[in-house]
Parts: structure tokens; C-alpha cells; sequence
């Protein structure tokens, strides 16, 4: 199962670190190596967040954490859990997030650097390389120009570097540091040892002399404004999940002794009643008291429509009352809530790896320390190849190969590729109400081909409808219904509610119908109902009886032949069938059935695009479930019909040792062991905990059009983070070499290499606009 790597193993606690200092791939390995050298730690660390997600023995201590990373030239801070009454709200998850994202949180720090770097640049690549600026002895003018840029813009290069040399490691900051700091002093060093060699203008250019200062400079500004839009946009890329714990509410109405009270979402208690009025958010998940209303759950199902609430209905915190006035008992408060949790999960996700990281981690372990080595020996056959009479043309073209090879390669990219992907990725999720739970269940998603859809509430509405009318006699359809609808709108019973709203919906035919112009039911005299048996009344002065077989029994009435054979046709056809008698003579029989959800049928056809071959699970007899097959579009080869739910994880376990990978879509606790058994489980709805828990993929809608398009951004977010991996290795690839060569000047290197880390980040950030 894609989730496994979530789980704790028994003995251990999670730890959430919070690290400061981390610029690439190679930062991310050390950490986690320093960290796995403790006995039974498990770490695994984020780039972007600046996060770290460590499994520990219980006698490891946070103490122990923090300095181990330290250790590795890093500050980490432990990150506080919340309290059991802490919402996870604005105040609390907002400022969390802030510092989450910490190395997002630079570009206001790097933004002075990258001013002065670009402001001071300028000059200093135009006198260096057009001669039409160039004056007498502007060579000193350049070498002073640029020793800011070099030494307190460059800063963070050099800061990262020193503090990695002094633990015997480097990383790509070792690589612009050496780079830019060798062409200063070299171009300082030739200025020094020929203090004439600028004297008049036009003496020096790019292809006669030894001055790099423009190189040094160039190269600064160009990284600063790379890290600069980095920074930006993997803030951008953060922003989903802030969004998510910034939508619960600041503060609820509570109503005690008939006095209402503002109290802030964190200390509310479950038991708590909430007074909600139209346009407030609901504070905390609850069971409506008191209240009809119509609530806005777009921001968490990403379902546009509202759904209609009344006593008894449950409700989700965050979600918005759009009418009537709402009394809400508080059920989950805190770290428990559906917000809460969706935050857990999203954050969870983005804190993995995917297998395909893995790869670009151990390639990172290593890749420092090549380069320098390429570097080095590019330097060396440089001056060999040009021989003992090329003079200083011999080692300036050897110098520029090798500050070329070292600033091309810095493996930031790299170590983007796999965490802004899924940042973006599970970010944007969260938006449209998809909760992907950790990295692995890409992978997964890429390579199921089946999908099993349990029928009632992932198919089907799981409420039941009016289907059809039968009339018998001198009744016809209409009257039969109308009729039948007054007598069971005085019942609560939900088959009575469902043949109420049909009635109810019903445009009268003609004066004198039972019911009003207004579309009302009209009274009902004498109402009396039989648990289990059926109800009766007098509507209109006529005696109205609805009911089963035997409460026709009952009360004195015998159906004929024909009318029983009527009966039995529509329960065979999978109905759930109810008598009508109108003054003690058999009227008809309405055919109630499980409605299909409107959009399934597009959304089976949607699932077959993207390669997958649906099944319908059900319990119901084999009628049924063909009739529902049929609606949205399933072959009757791919139906199970009739299956209890302990025989979902067997029907899953089949398909599976017939070689199929599968995925399972259900909504109850009924769903949950199967769910754990596909190889990809799709919890739907706002569903039960269990589910969800047991889930790889959580649509906090109820709509099957949700299971496809999670589907579709989970292998959409897994193939660009295949394109950034591919594009980061390409710039190494193809760049190293050529640099090598002696083709690549620095400047150009320095632009690439920024240009490689913000390609990456961009195409990350295309998938906000998914399903839009």
C-alpha cells in the first residue's frame, strides 16, 4: 500500500524538525545521513518546506535530533505539536506555515542582496566588455565595483561553503563559492601583478586578457536572482496548503442558558452549541440541533454545490451556512476535526519521497565532490594541452574552463525536482477537495488499470426515489401518487419521505388533484402508522392505506392475481415496491429505487479513458446492479452482484491474483478492509475516519467524477516531476562536458544554472491550473 510509509512503527515517535540552511540536493543527503546514523532513526527531509519528518526510538531524544543536524552544518528547531483544543486555524496553522516554509520566506531576505548585486553589475559588465565604456585604469575601476557583489551579496554562497568545509562536506554552494571567489582573485592577481594592463581603453576584452571581474559579478547576480524566483514561487507552491489551515474560523457563537457567547475556535469543547448564523463559517465539525439551511462545502469537498442541512444533518468546520439560522453541536474540536486532518494529510505528503527521488538523492551524494574533481582535472588538462609556450592565454583559457564546469553544475534543480512537484501537486489537490497521502501513491496510480466502485454512495445517491408508478383500475399514476404522498408526508420514515418529495414535485394535472396549485400536499385526517407494516389516513374524505403486502392483510384488502404478479415483477427488477389502497380497493404500487448520482456515467467514462476498466460491487441482487450497470455505462461482465461486505476483500484479492493492479472507491466502515487491500484505495466523501485512514486517496466530495480526476492529478503530478528530474539531469549532463570543452563562457554557465532551477520550479507551478 502506497500509506505504509507513513506508518509508526510500534516503540517510536514522530518528530517534526524544522531546518534552517538547506540550498540543494546534497544539504537534503547529508541530513538524512547524519540523522539514519542514529539506532532506529528514520528521517526523511524536504527541500522546500525545510522540514525534516524523523521516526525515532522513544529513547532518542529532541535534544539528540537537533544536534545531530547541527552537526551537519544545519539549525533545527523541534516543531511544537498542537494541543488537543488547538483548531489548527489561522492563527496557529498560518505562522506555522510561515516558518515551514522558511526557505520560501528568504526572498524578502535575499531581494537587498540581489539589488545591490544587479545595480553594481551592470557597470561592471559594460566597461569589462564594450569599449566604447571603457576609460583609463577601468580595470581597477571594475575589480572595486565588483568586490561587493563577490563578498556581502555573494554572502549566503560563501556562508553556506564555510560552514560545510568546517564539517569536512560540501555542497552546491561549495561550487559557486570556489567559482566566483577564484575568478575575483585571479582578475585581482593579474590586475596586481600588471597594474597597466587597463591603463588605456580597449586593451582588455573577453578574449584577450585575464580580468573576471564581470565573470564574478555576472555569476553572483544571476544565482541570487535564480534562488530570488525560486524562493517566490515555492512560496507560491506552499501557499494551497496555508489556504487549507487558514479556512477554519477565527471564533463560534456558543449558546449556554440561552445566552450566546464569542468564544475562539481553539477552546471549543466537543458538546458545545453553536449558533450559526447565514454567511458565518461553522467552526468545528458538528450534528445540526435546530435549523434548515442550504451549506457551502466548496472549500473542502470542492463541490460547488450547496448541500441542504436540517436536524440531524452532519456538518464540517470551515464549510459556510448560506441561509437560515443554524444551533450546531460541536462533535470533533481541535487536532480531530475534518480541516485538522486534511491538513495532516496534505502536510504528510509533501514531506515524503517518492521512489523516483531516491535516485536523484544518491546521485547528489556523490555529485559535489565529482565536480570538484572534473574541475580540477579540467583545469590541469587545460594547461597541458596548451602546452609551456601558451603563457598566460594557456592558463586563462584552462582557468575559465574550470570556473565554467564548477558554476554549470550546481545541483539545486536536482534537488527541487521530486518535493515542488508534489508540493504544487498535493497543494492543488487539497483545493479541489483530493487528499493524496504520501508520495508513493503516485506511483501507484500510474500503474492500476482496475477499479472497483462500490455501488451505493459511489455510484448511486445510497437515498432512495421514486422510480416508477403502477395504476390500477379506475386510478391513474398521478393520482396515485398524489394521494399516497399526502398520507406518508405525515411519516418520517425514509422510504414515506422519498414518496412525499415525489408527490410534491408533481406540476397538478388538473382542478380537484391532491394537490394545491402551490405544490403542497393537501392535510391528512386519522393518521395512523405501524412500525415495519405500512401507514393510514383519510385525505380528501377518501381512506388512503400505503404500505407492504401484509398491511394490506391487515386492514381487510386482497390484491388479485394479477396486481401480486405486478408486485413481484418490480421487486425481481430490484425495486423496493409499496401498495397504495384507496378506500379499501388496491390502487397501485410505487417502485422506489437508489438513484444514480448525477455525472457517474461520465465519470465511468472518463476512468475507461484514462485506462482503467471499471467494476460495480454491490449487495444487491444481480437486477439491480445490471440496471445500474447499464445507467452509467459498465458491462454486465464487470458487475459483482450480491456481495457482503467481508466479500469485497475477497472480490479485491481475485482480481488481484488474476494479475490485475487494482483500486478500490467506497465511503464506509464496510469499505475499509478492502480498501487496505487494493493496491490503491479511494475513500469517497467526507466519509467515515476509518476509511479515510484506511485510504491512500481521500475526495472529500461524493461525486465519482472526483475519483477520476484525482486519478488524473495524481499521474499528472508524477509525470512533471519526471520532466523536472529529466530537465535537471539534461543541464548537467549536456553542460558539464561543454563547459569542459572550454565552449561555455562562466556568465552564460551561471545564467543556465539559475535558469535550470526556476524551469523547474515553473513547471511545477502549472499544475495549480489543473481542473480549472
Amino acid at each position: 500500500m502506497g500509506h505504509q510509509e507513513l506508518l509508526q512503527p510500534p516503540g517510536t515517535r514522530v518528530v517534526e524538525l524544522d531546518i534552517e540552511g538547506m540550498t540543494c540536493a546534497s544539504c537534503v543527503n547529508r541530513v538524512e545521513k547524519k540523522l539514519g546514523k542514529l539506532e532506529g532513526v528514520a528521517a526523511s527531509v524536504n527541500l522546500p518546506l525545510e522540514s525534516a519528518h524523523v521516526t525515532a526510538p522513544e529513547g532518542i531524544s529532541d535534544e539528540q535530533l537537533v544536534a545531530t543536524v547541527s552537526a551537519a552544518g544545519y539549525t533545527a528547531t523541534v516543531r511544537i505539536p498542537p494541543a488537543p483544543a488547538d483548531t489548527g486555524g489561522p492563527d496557529e496553522g498560518g505562522t506555522d506555515q510561515d516558518h515551514h516554509m522558511a526557505h520560501g520566506g528568504t526572498a524578502s531576505q535575499l531581494r537587498p542582496r540581489l539589488v545591490l548585486a544587479a545595480i553594481l553589475t551592470v557597470p561592471v559588465f559594460l566597461v569589462s566588455m564594450v569599449p566604447a565604456f571603457q576609460f583609463p585604469h577601468w580595470g581597477w575601476a571594475a575589480g572595486v565595483l565588483a568586490l561587493p557583489v563577490v563578498t556581502w551579496a555573494a554572502w549566503p554562497f560563501h556562508r553556506a561553503a564555510a560552514v560545510n568545509a568546517r564539517h569536512m562536506a560540501s555542497t552546491m554552494d561549495t561550487l559557486v563559492s570556489i567559482g566566483v571567489t577564484a575568478a575575483y582573485l585571479f582578475s585581482a592577481w593579474q590586475l596586481a601583478a600588471d597594474p597597466r594592463m587597463t591603463e588605456h581603453p580597449g586593451m582588455e576584452g573577453m578574449d584577450a586578457g585575464g580580468l573576471y571581474f564581470e565573470v564574478a559579478a555576472v555569476v553572483t547576480t544571476f544565482l541570487l536572482l535564480g534562488r530570488y524566483l525560486e524562493a517566490n514561487a515555492k512560496q507560491k507552491a506552499g501557499n494551497a496548503l496555508k489556504a487549507l489551515l487558514n479556512l477554519g474560523a477565527k471564533d463560534a457563537a456558543v449558546l449556554r442558558e440561552g445566552v450566546e457567547y464569542r468564544v475562539p475556535a481553539d477552546r471549543l469543547l466537543v458538546g458545545n452549541v453553536l449558533v450559526v448564523r447565514p454567511g458565518e463559517k461553522i467552526a468545528t465539525d458538528g450534528v445540526v440541533l435546530d435549523g434548515t439551511s442550504a451549506v457551502d462545502a466548496s472549500l473542502v469537498t470542492g463541490e460547488s454545490v450547496p448541500v441542504e442541512v436540517g436536524p440531524g444533518s452532519k456538518v464540517t468546520g470551515a464549510t459556510i451556512n448560506t441561509s437560515g439560522r443554524l444551533l450546531v453541536r460541536a462533535t470533533r474540536v481541535g487536532a480531530e476535526t475534518t480541516l485538522a486532518q486534511m491538513a495532516r494529510l496534505v502536510s504528510q505528503a509533501q514531506t515524503g519521497k517518492a521512489p523516483i527521488a531516491r535516485l536523484a538523492d544518491r546521485i547528489s551524494a556523490v555529485f559535489v565532490p565529482v565536480v570538484l574533481a572534473i574541475a580540477a582535472s579540467t583545469f590541469l588538462l587545460w594547461l597541458l594541452a596548451a602546452g609551456p609556450d601558451a603563457g598566460g592565454a594557456g592558463l586563462r583559457q584552462a582557468f575559465t574552463a574550470a570556473v565554467a564546469v564548477l558554476v554549470i553544475a550546481c545541483p539545486c534543480a536536482l534537488g527541487l525536482a521530486t518535493p515542488v512537484g508534489l508540493l504544487t501537486g498535493s497543494g492543488r489537490g487539497a483545493q479541489l477537495g483530493i487528499l493524496i497521502k504520501g508520495p508513493q501513491v503516485l506511483e501507484d496510480t500510474r500503474t492500476v488499470d482496475t477499479i472497483l466502485l462500490d455501488k451505493t454512495g459511489t455510484v448511486t445517491t445510497g437515498v432512495l426515489a421514486v422510480g416508477s408508478t403502477t395504476a390500477f383500475g379506475p386510478f391513474d399514476e398521478q393520482q396515485v401518487l398524489r394521494l399516497a404522498g399526502a398520507v406518508e408526508a405525515a411519516s418520517e420514515h425514509p422510504v414515506a419521505r422519498a414518496i412525499a418529495a415525489a408527490a410534491k414535485g408533481i406540476v397538478p394535472a388538473r382542478p380537484g388533484s391532491a394537490v394545491d396549485d402551490d405544490g403542497r400536499l393537501p392535510g391528512v385526517d386519522g393518521f395512523r402508522s405501524a412500525p415495519g407494516g405500512g401507514v393510514t389516513g383519510t385525505v380528501e374524505g377518501r381512506q388512503v392505506l400505503a404500505g407492504r403486502t401484509g398491511w394490506l392483510g391487515e386492514n381487510g384488502i386482497e390484491p388479485s392475481p394479477a396486481q401480486l404478479e405486478a408486485l413481484a415483477e418490480a421487486e425481481a427488477a430490484g425495486a423496493t415496491a409499496v401498495w397504495v389502497a384507496v378506500d379499501g380497493v388496491p390502487a397501485g404500487i410505487i417502485s422506489l429505487r437508489d438513484t444514480v448520482k448525477e455525472g457517474s456515467a461520465a465519470a465511468v467514462a472518463r476512468l475507461k479513458d484514462l485506462g482503467l476498466r471499471p467494476i460495480l460491487l454491490t449487495g444487491d441482487n444481480a437486477a439491480v446492479a445490471a440496471q445500474v450497470a447499464a445507467a452509467v455505462g459498465i458491462p454486465p461482465a464487470d458487475v459483482y452482484a450480491g456481495v457482503l461486505p467481508e466479500g469485497k476483500v475477497e472480490a479485491v484479492r481475485t482480481l488481484q491474483a488474476a494479475g490485475a493492479t487494482v483500486a478500490m472507491a467506497g465511503d464506509g466502515v464496510n469499505d475499509a478492509a478492502a480498501l487496505a487491500q487494493a493496491d490503491l484505495g479511494i475513500a469517497m466523501g467526507s466519509g467515515t475516519d476509518v476509511a479515510i485512514e484506511a485510504a491512500d486517496l481521500t475526495v472529500m466530495g461524493n461525486d465519482l467524477a472526483q475519483v477520476a480526476q484525482a486519478i488524473e492529478l495524481s499521474r499528472r503530478t508524477l509525470a512533471t516531476i519526471k520532466t523536472n528530474l529529466f530537465w535537471a539531469f539534461f543541464y548537467n549532463a549536456v553542460g558539464i562536458p561543454v563547459a569542459a570543452l572550454g565552449l561555455l563562457n562562466p556568465m552564460i554557465a551561471g545564467a543556465a544554472m539559475a535558469a535550470s532551477s526556476v524551469l523547474v520550479v515553473a513547471n511545477s507551478l502549472r499544475l495549480r491550473s489543473f481542473g480549472k
